[in-house]
């Protein structure tokens, strides 16, 4: 057994079928008593609907993020957060939402409740992300850790087949990093393997079924699991990637994530045997060689998007992305050099089927 540290950092959790009608208990808690909500605007109306149900709890609705946390977007909820002197802010969303929260967080100091509605994670780390002029900074700050998180399935079954599926593999992702960071401990590996093996399980349930109950709350466990990995591992390659595909091009996050993961895996399983014997059984896969191939199957066949190029990376971007992502080193258990990340993104953008883990 390798040595460790582990210092345990996390919100408190409510988890459970209706757990939002704990929310006036939990801001309480906080010593809060108007509450700024933030959204996104598809989800504004839901938004409203809660602060109508806080009535003078509620010091207003911010319901304008959006990916990426672009930074006037999170100058403009500090604005309004002062504007309307509120003590705390709720943030009711997937990642874009909890971003901004975070980023409200780490520039004004209020607590963050978080509500999530998706699997992203985000909710469990301390890890932030602003895009400014076109670049995402991502940084680690105890500040933007919510103090409370809700887990309630049932606010997640209206969420769409397609982004269950990116999310749920998004989520997946950063337990898979989490096994081979090399900060990585024996508690967090078991939390990452029990993790993916509840999203395996949930995902071609909600695939077929996105109203069944149990598969929601499945996923939404595993998804804390995974998120509560991610917010205590440093990560490698595969994150570097997402965050300069999404930042620097502005692809859609979760799909980001589900498309390169496979390729990633296939790049770094090699070099960690542990963390491939792991996943195996978390998939239930004989062989550990095996595990990029077996996700990359599972993506096809929850209808995912396969390709970098679906999601709207053009041909010319990627040696741009591969030299933004070779910027600075970073801890990986491959040694990183820009001919195979330069391969990596090509197959990731053609969207081939990954070979065996070399």
């Amino acid at each position: 057994m390798k040595d460790f540290i582990y210092q345990a950092s996390s919100p408190r959790v409510v988890f459970g079928a209706d757990a939002l009608q704990h929310l006036e208990r939990e801001i309480d808690l906080l010593g809060a008593r108007r509450a700024l909500i933030l959204s996104t605007p598809p989800q504004a109306a839901g938004a409203h609907a809660l602060a109508q149900r806080l009535g003078d709890r509620a010091a207003g609705v911010f319901a304008q993020a959006v990916m990426h946390v672009p930074i006037e977007s999170a100058q403009a909820a500090r604005v309004e957060a002062e504007r309307l002197q509120a003590d705390c802010a709720i943030a009711l969303g997937g990642g874009s939402t909890i971003g901004l929260g975070k980023a409200l967080a780490l520039t004004s100091g209020l607590p963050i409740l978080a509500i999530p509605t998706t699997y992203a994670g985000s909710e469990m780390t301390p890890i932030y992300g602003i895009t400014e002029v076109g670049l995402k900074k991502t940084g680690r700050d105890p500040r933007v850790l919510p103090k409370t998180v809700i887990y309630d399935p049932t606010l997640s079954s209206t969420l769409p087949v397609a982004l269950s599926v990116c999310s749920g593999l998004n989520a997946i992702a950063h337990a898979a990093e989490g096994l081979y960071a090399a900060d990585s401990n024996p508690i967090l590996d078991l939390m990452a393997e029990d993790g993916v093996r509840a999203l395996v399980q949930a995902l071609p349930v909600l695939h077929q079924q996105p109203q069944q109950a149990e598969a929601r709350a499945q996923a939404l466990y595993g998804a804390w699991l995974c998120g509560s990995v991610l917010g205590q591992v440093s990560m490698a390659l595969h994150h570097k990637l997402c965050h300069t595909l999404g930042g620097s091009f502005n692809l859609p996050h979760a799909e980001t994530h589900s498309v390169v993961l496979p390729h990633a895996l296939a790049f770094n399983l090699g070099h960690a045997p542990q963390a491939a014997q792991r996943l195996a059984r978390a998939l239930g896969l004989d062989q550990p060689g095996a595990v990029a191939g077996a996700l990359w199957d599972l993506a096809q066949s929850l209808g995912a998007p396969m390709s970098l190029r679906e999601l709207g990376l053009q041909a010319t971007d990627v040696d741009t992305a591969c030299a933004l992502a070779m910027t600075q080193q970073y801890p990986n258990p491959r040694p990183l050099d820009a001919r195979a990340v330069r391969q990596l993104l090509q197959q990731a953008y053609e969207g081939v089927r990954p070979s065996a883990s070399t």
